[in-house]
């Protein structure tokens, strides 16, 4: 054994379980396929079986008692340069198939230098008999990736193939002649062609199954066999083919006696006497009774005179740069040039061959045309693939008496030229389109960030660049206001630059011509000082572009990319003319933006900046302006603190946008507050609103929401004038539009304007919107009210309150941060994200705060003096239950005058309320409608200072009408408890 042999008795590698699915899938296959089908599928199956990199299919010659060599049959996924090592083995061959036949035994060898190919180092090749009646037919081989040989499992799977392989070898051939695709039909029974009656033409015949060989006079005398040598062996015919021809001779002789059909071959042969002649060979195949392959017989010539008048005429075809083919009419190649022979890829074995049969023909577009030009018996051209596409030949077939020529001319590099030119005239009218669209987008461009997202997606995939920076000229520097491609970190330091000599951004604005740099290292010798900079950057070429308008320089466009790049002459004219077209659109862009900005700013400083935190509401609010236009749009939303902890909630619309609209918003968020302060009823305080928007003029028109919540009573009352409802969510989750049809908006509506109370339960909240919130191009207003509606219901399931939340200022923060999470919640889930298209949107949501049962005292009084001592008596021992010792006796001093002034000056019924709050509420009510104003009394006069007492001892006062009178009340800060003083 020599090194590293294996054999089949001594595995290295654990057992594995043969494949039966396979082994079930080779025997599902029929009957009717021939012998190279069967050897191809079941060398697949071995291939795969064992992981291996390809496989090898040799036969041995049909001489049952041995003595003809082992030729290759067929192979899988190996390239022919490696096979071709294994086409003919020779007797006595010490390779893994020759010895798995000669000695039939299943055998792996690991690849060394003597092995054909070569193969890949580290790979091996196992090799399994086929086996037969008389002995081996041949050997099954695969190429393994590993230097390990086959487990038991493995090597019986293979061998199972094997047999099943033999099987199919010993089977008689299926019944329909093989197909050949034939220019010129034969009827059934006609002789086979014969040459002209001056050559002289041989019989023969190849018993397949005995290896005998007969030869008549003729033939041998074509062979040059003396008398004496003819002993009817076929190993003597063998011996007499050219080596060169002796390996496709045979196996087309092999495949011409195992397929029912016809036999062609030109091949060379060595006489006795050392000299060569070509011999042609026509014949047919003779199957016996049992179907099997019987003999194989024909004629034979001398075709050596024939071959020379050819050649005499091919000398010049041969050497001709173009490809040349003569076919016969059965399609058979008479004549191949060299040029031809390399395309085709068999040097000096197409003679006699059908095209259509050789490796990397079969059907093609050459086919079609051959075919084509046949029947129409005119010629017929057209550019063809070859080498998989590498090339492109343009092939003349043309119809001669005995056949068809095909000229194949190479046109790969005209092609390519052509098709370069094509590319070029494409990339031309892409960058027109290119430009184009960036015109378009420019022109679309409103923001600077607008301007710089279309430089970067229109005009770096057009030069194949990877970075921009966008800078805009303010006095002495360039600030970058947009970069793409480039390290943040890098745009931090560098975004503001002084605009000072030595830099390129300057050099091109103060020369006003386009800047390009080449390559890095021409960055670095013109701006040494820069260097570091472009390492940062990893860029290797710039276009520095100055934007000029109407002779105004107002910044640099800044193109950079990865690689070096010469830029064209063409490039430099695009870009500069590109450089004009962004200097445009940034110009208008950047005067946009200053006039968004101003009006942003006036929107927000019309706005509240904060919304209070009071007792009785909580609430958050967001604004969305329109991102149309750049005016400042006119709504507006307010929370006002009103007496006795009660809380105005405010949101309004004026129509139009524009600087006048906004002041015009700004005057009613006064004139509310104004109102508010007077403690108005929300129908009297919209009549003064309309009285104010109707005196601004006939264009003047805004819609509005008042609304009052008391959370003594737990009820709200509202007005609105042609604004959408509010929505009241209850605790449950239920929703609830508020109100049936609004009244006018302000400007033309006339009063009066309908009041709408309802029970606000606790913790209940109020959505007040504009209508763009709800309403916009894609729906109608109702629709947009059913979705807020679905929204908040669903909004609150994610973010539900806390049981209790509210009382303390640390629940309170934690409730407005979850006010506010909702208002983003209904914003997003309504489409107006941050720059929505359309109207200004407001939202304002309140959750509402009922004030607590024991948080409340009252009581009637008589009207009568001693309703002043009640009074005192009712303060102080409700205040010492409360806790608020410290304030008893200012609170019993102020209840006491109010009382007694209700007593002197007004009339019943007379009543007192105490409400504990963040302050404590001191209010007496009478029936009476007059209002009580402070004096200034006189040193001789007697009365007149209660109300300068009241105000001196409170933190705040004032008169509220109600439906039965008035009430005066009182606001007194409560202590904090630490910070009252000790006993």
């Amino acid at each position: 054994m020599i090194p590293n042999e294996a054999s089949a008795q001594e595995p290295r590698a654990p057992s594995e379980q043969p494949g039966e699915d396979r082994l079930r899938l080779l025997l599902s296959t029929g009957d009717d396929q021939g012998e190279r089908d069967a050897l191809r599928l079941g060398l697949q199956q071995a291939v795969g079986a064992l992981a291996g990199l390809g496989g090898l299919a040799h036969l041995r010659g049909r001489q049952a008692r041995g003595g003809v060599p082992l030729r290759l049959s067929t192979s899988i996924g190996l390239p022919r340069n490696l096979t071709r090592g294994w086409v003919y083995l020779a007797d006595h061959d010490r390779t893994a198939p020759g010895r798995a036949t000669a000695e039939n035994i299943r055998l792996w060898l690991p690849t060394t230098a003597d092995t054909p190919g070569p193969l890949p180092p580290g790979s091996g090749v196992a090799a399994v008999p086929l086996p037969g009646s008389e002995g081996p037919l041949g050997a099954l081989s695969v190429v393994t990736a590993g230097d390990l040989p086959p487990t038991d499992g493995q090597w019986d799977l293979l061998e199972r193939i094997a047999a099943w392989v033999a099987d199919r070898l010993g089977r008689p051939a299926p019944a329909e002649p093989r197909q050949r695709w034939r220019l010129a039909e034969r009827r059934p029974g006609t002789r086979l062609p014969t040459t002209a009656t001056d050559v002289g033409v041989g019989t023969w015949e190849w018993n397949v199954r005995t290896g005998e060989a007969f030869l008549d006079d003729a033939a041998q005398h074509v062979f040059g066999m003396p008398p004496d040598m003819y002993d009817g062996r076929i190993e003597t015919w063998v011996e007499l083919v050219h080596p060169e021809d002796l390996p496709w001779v045979i196996a087309d002789a092999e495949d011409a006696a195992r397929a029912v059909g016809g036999y062609a071959a030109e091949y060379r042969v060595r006489r006795p006497d050392g000299g060569f002649r070509w011999v042609q060979a026509r014949g047919r195949s003779v199957h016996g009774d049992d179907g099997r392959p019987l003999l194989l017989r024909g004629v034979l010539w001398d075709s050596t005179e024939t071959r020379v008048a050819m050649d005499t005429v091919g000398r010049a075809l041969r050497h001709m740069s173009d490809g040349f083919l003569a076919l016969a009419p059965d399609g058979r190649i008479i004549f191949a040039n060299a040029q031809a022979d390399r395309l085709l890829g068999t040097p000096g074995r197409t003679g006699g061959r059908i095209l259509w049969d050789l490796p990397g023909v079969g059907p093609s577009a050459l086919e079609a045309r051959c075919r084509e030009a046949a029947r129409s018996g005119t010629p017929v051209s057209g550019d063809i693939a070859w080498d998989g596409g590498q090339r492109t030949y343009r092939a003349r077939v043309m119809p001669v008496p005995d056949g068809l020529t095909v000229y194949l001319t190479d046109v790969s590099e005209r092609r390519r030229a052509e098709e370069a030119q094509a590319k070029a005239a494409q990339g031309a009218a892409d960058r027109a389109a290119h430009i184009g669209r960036l015109t378009t987008a420019l022109a679309e461009a409103v923001t600077v960030n607008d301007v710089v997202h279309a430089v970067a997606e229109r005009v770096l995939p057009l030069f194949d660049a990877t970075g921009l920076i966008i800078q805009t000229l303010e006095g002495d520097f360039l600030r970058a206001v947009g970069f793409v491609g480039y390290p943040p970190d890098l745009m931090r330091r560098t975004g503001r630059e002084q605009l000072t000599p030595g830099t390129p951004g300057a050099d091109a604005l103060r020369d006003r011509m386009p800047l390009y740099i080449t390559s890095a290292r021409e960055y670095v010798s013109l701006y040494p000082n820069r260097a570091e900079l472009r390492e940062w950057a990893q860029k290797h070429a710039w276009a520095f572009l100055p934007l000029i308008v109407s002779g105004k320089p107002v910044g640099c466009c800044v193109v950079s990319f990865s690689e070096p790049r010469p830029f064209t002459e063409e490039e430099r004219t695009l870009l500069t003319a590109l450089a004009g077209l962004i200097a445009q659109a940034l110009e208008r862009a950047r005067l946009y933006d200053a006039e968004h900005g101003r009006a942003q700013e006036l929107q927000r400083g019309l706005l509240p900046r904060t919304l209070p935190v009071l007792p009785a509401v909580t609430a958050a609010a967001r604004y969305l302006p329109a991102t149309e236009g750049t005016t400042a749009g006119g709504d507006w939303y307010d929370v006002i603190p009103l007496s006795a902890d009660r809380t105005a909630l405010v949101i309004g619309d004026v129509m139009g946008h524009g600087i006048s609209e906004a002041v015009t918003m700004g005057r009613l968020r006064t004139a509310v507050h104004t109102l508010a302060g007077l403690e108005l009823p929300p129908d009297e305080l919209m009549a003064h609103l309309n009285d104010l928007v109707s005196d601004l003029g006939d264009d003047f028109y805004a819609t509005c929401l008042y609304a009052v919540y008391d959370p003594a009573a737990g009820r709200c009352a509202l007005a609105r004038a042609g604004h959408p409802p509010p929505a009241l969510v209850r605790p449950d989750g239920t929703v609830h539009f508020v109100g049936g049809p609004p009244d006018p908006p302000l400007g033309a509506a006339t009063p009066p304007f309908a009041l709408v109370e309802l029970e606000v339960p606790d913790r209940s909240l109020l959505a007040l919107y504009s209508d763009g919130l709800v309403e916009s191009s894609r729906r109608d207003i109702d629709t947009g009210m059913a979705e807020l509606a679905e929204v908040l219901t669903r909004a609150l399931t994610l973010t539900p309150a806390a049981p209790g939340s509210g009382g303390r200022h640390d629940d309170r923060r934690l409730e407005v941060r979850r006010l506010k999470r909702l208002c983003e919640q209904v914003c997003t889930a309504l489409g107006l994200g941050k720059g929505h298209a359309g109207d200004d949107a407001a939202l304002l949501i309140a959750c509402a705060h009922a004030l607590a049962p024991e948080d409340m005292a009252s009581w009637s009084l008589p009207e009568e003096p001693v309703a002043a001592g009640q009074a005192r008596d009712h303060v102080r021992r409700q205040l010492e239950r409360w806790g608020l010792d410290d304030l008893v006796t200012t609170t019993e001093l102020i209840a006491s005058e109010l009382v007694g002034n209700v007593v002197r000056h007004a009339r019943g019924p007379v009543g007192l309320r105490l409400i504990r709050s963040r302050s404590l509420v001191c209010e007496v009510s009478d029936g009476s409608l007059t209002t009580p104003r402070i004096r200034h009394a006189a040193p001789s006069d007697e009365g007149g200072r209660g109300l300068q007492l009241v105000a001196a001892l409170c933190q705040r006062w004032g008169t509220r009408y109600t439906p039965y009178g008035k009430s005066i009340w009182t606001e007194q800060t409560i202590p904090e408890p630490d910070a009252r003083p000790g006993p």
